[in-house]
């Protein structure tokens, strides 16, 4: 497939997709392929900002091989390194997606065909796991339920809307180190109706995310570690942030 990304001179850019990235060897070409069929829409009007956390691996060849513009930011805060790529971005409008996660061809299109309607601020996407079990159900229930209650709604992975407006509500809160995207979906939400939009979900198009802390630590993880949910809920603490994402093992994970 050619690549269809924007380059550093082309001088309209509308998408801006931010990725996190730690150790992404085996799995963000997949996430790379995925938005170069969904760029096709868009010669030269797409650019791909990968953020590189802490690597060591070849995650930064494979993304400069891409055409992505790569930074890095070696913080243990998701919000943190997320903002450095909205900072550094040049599109109209922001998508951040995980480095483990793909979508359909037409998520570009189901997001600026929505945007462009004027009803909404932004919004999250329709998501599947790679796999489902019995114990992943009741793991993602158990988290899902209590994160609920607090924020309201439960959107993960992929969101998206134009830069002004993340940068009005100042992006991800970088006091958080765990939930902070249910927390950013919040407050997008919040600002909409303040503006007299919706928050949305694209429907006709899917992300697909991977299972790889379930295949790491089982299925039944979250239902039979509620402690870990309970961080969740708090956002802050560091001790199961790094557990969970910080320090987890990926290149041991990868291998698996």
């Amino acid at each position: 497939m050619s690549i269809p990304f924007a380059t550093g001179t082309d001088p309209e850019i509308r998408f801006s997709i931010i990725i996190p990235a730690r150790n992404e060897e085996k799995y963000i070409e997949r996430c790379l392929d995925s938005l170069a069929a969904a760029a096709t829409a868009y010669p030269g009007q797409v650019e791909m900002i990968v953020v590189l956390n802490r690597c060591t691996d070849q995650t930064a060849a494979i993304a400069e091989s891409y055409g992505a513009v790569t930074l890095t930011d070696d913080s243990k805060n998701l919000s943190q390194i997320r903002n450095a790529g909205i900072r550094a971005a040049r599109g109209e409008i922001i998508v951040t997606i995980d480095a483990d996660s793909w979508v359909t061809d037409n998520m570009l299109t189901e997001i600026d065909r929505m945007l462009m309607s004027g009803k909404y601020i932004g919004g999250a996407v329709r998501s599947a796991f790679e796999r489902n079990s019995l114990g992943i159900t009741m793991s993602a229930l158990v988290l899902i339920v209590p994160l609920l209650f607090k924020y309201g709604m439960i959107t993960v992975g992929l969101f998206w809307g134009y830069k002004k407006d993340f940068e009005a509500i100042h992006g991800f809160n970088e006091q958080m180190l765990m939930a902070e995207d249910a927390d950013f979906a919040s407050r997008l939400k919040k600002w909409g109706k303040q503006n007299g939009k919706k928050y949305g979900t694209v429907t006709k198009a899917i992300m697909t995310t991977s299972c790889r802390k379930f295949d790491r630590g089982g299925d039944w993880y979250l239902f039979l570690h509620p402690w870990i949910v309970l961080a969740y809920l708090k956002g802050t603490d560091r001790k199961y942030a790094d557990q969970t994402y910080y320090e987890m093992d990926y290149k041991k994970s990868n291998n698996n």
